[in-house]
């Protein structure tokens, strides 16, 4: 069995050792700086990105494209804008990207999809994501929308394909009802930890429309299925103000469900997603309780703060009793079963309470029924076993859409 510290030095100290040299896998983006750019010299095209857009040697993608010949004319942010300084949930502005001088289109706030008029003038929209794995994380819904809006007036879209930093075999919880509204939250298809990469959902998300777009993949070098993100060799590069590190995106899928309970998922710390607490939590009791595979829990205490990351963290300046959650084992680490267990440990306390009546975990998962399954008193395995079903049909789903 693979084991693996995790600690945060750990991790930036072997992260550092790995890229001294070149990296293991080779991103889209570098690869079109090699040589697979020569499609795009030349070409009015837009650029949908973020601030983890980057080469290993630092680049961000506007710089590294420009580098190449290509005519960069716009670009698009995701939630986080294209920078990432944006708080969780925040509208952001578009206008102007100050560092490019390039017109910068907003995707997160009074729209979410580019319009006609945004991808006119384009001979191509370039899409450079990293992803966190997970369906609730928007930059996957956000590349289905613009893949839309593009194949309407049969705009290439050049998706630059980077890691999943779940890798490619891991795949967990709930499919989307489809009753339930579709949102930023819940467009991807399939289980909510789906075990693609953004070129292979690209690739699915068109081979379903009635008539496909022209979508392309630069391809990754160098990466499989079965990868950690430290198997990659990449530096992490944080996607999102609060995702910050390999660890913390092991974990997200499970821990990211406390944003529905008056539970701290950590935001507001300097460990968000591996620091989870409440003033009223028992932390042994629940350490003991949704003790999960590949996931250590150690008792902490930690008081949110206020910050540029997290304007307004849940329990802002109340001391929390809580739990410090580090990956032992990132080949054996099922992040949906620590979260389904740390739900039904915690509904036990009497101060438990859902955010939105519980709505809000509803959205995260795309489903009332694991709401209803917990009500139940289901446990967490039982729900994990009635997903089973739908997790092997989605196996052989996405058989025809995997790259590597």
């Amino acid at each position: 069995m693979r084991r693996r510290a995790f600690l945060a030095g750990a991790a930036a100290a072997l992260g550092s050792r790995r890229v001294l040299g070149a990296p293991g896998v080779e991103v889209g983006l570098e690869r079109v700086v090699a040589g697979e750019g020569a499609p795009l010299r030349g070409r009015r095209v837009g650029l949908l990105g973020h601030a983890a857009s980057l080469t290993a040697d630092g680049r961000h993608a506007i710089e590294a494209l420009r580098g190449v010949g290509v005519d960069l004319v716009r670009l698009f942010g995701p939630e986080h804008g294209l920078r990432g300084r944006a708080a969780a949930g925040r509208t952001v502005a578009g206008g102007f990207d100050t560092e490019s001088g390039l017109p910068l289109v907003s995707l997160y706030g009074e729209k979410t999809k580019p319009t006609a008029e945004d991808l006119r003038g384009l001979d191509a929209l370039v899409v450079d994501l990293q992803d966190a794995g997970v369906r609730f994380y928007t930059y996957v819904s956000t590349m289905l929308l613009a893949l839309g809006a593009a194949a309407d007036p049969g705009l290439e879209v050049v998706v630059l394909d980077r890691p999943n930093p779940l890798g490619g075999e891991r795949v967990e919880g709930p499919v989307r009802d489809p009753a339930m509204p579709e949102s930023l939250v819940s467009m991807a298809p399939g289980p909510l930890i789906h075990g693609l990469t953004l070129g292979e959902m690209a690739t699915m998300a068109n081979g379903r429309r009635g008539k496909p777009g022209n979508v392309r993949v630069v391809t990754m070098q160098g990466w499989t299925r079965e990868m950690a993100w430290l198997d990659t060799g990449r530096p992490w590069v944080n996607p999102s103000p609060n995702l910050r590190s390999a660890e913390a995106a092991l974990a997200y899928p499970g821990t990211c469900l406390l944003e529905a309970t008056n539970v701290s998922e950590g935001r507001g710390t300097e460990a968000p997603f591996l620091l989870i607490g409440a003033p009223w939590m028992n932390p042994q009791k629940v350490a003991r309780e949704a003790a999960a595979p590949g996931f250590a829990l150690e008792p902490a205490t930690f008081t949110p703060t206020a910050s540029a990351a997290a304007p307004e963290p849940k329990l802002v300046g109340q001391r929390c009793r809580g739990l410090r959650v580090t990956v032992s084992d990132d080949s054996a680490a099922r992040p949906w079963t620590l979260g389904l267990r740390l739900l039904v440990a915690l509904r036990r306390h009497r101060e438990f309470q859902w955010v939105r009546g519980g709505d809000w975990l509803d959205s995260l998962t795309g489903t009332k029924a694991v709401r209803t399954a917990l009500a139940r008193g289901d446990s967490a395995d039982a729900i994990v076993a009635s997903e089973a079903p739908a997790i092997e049909s989605w196996r052989r789903e996405r058989k025809a859409s995997l790259l590597y």
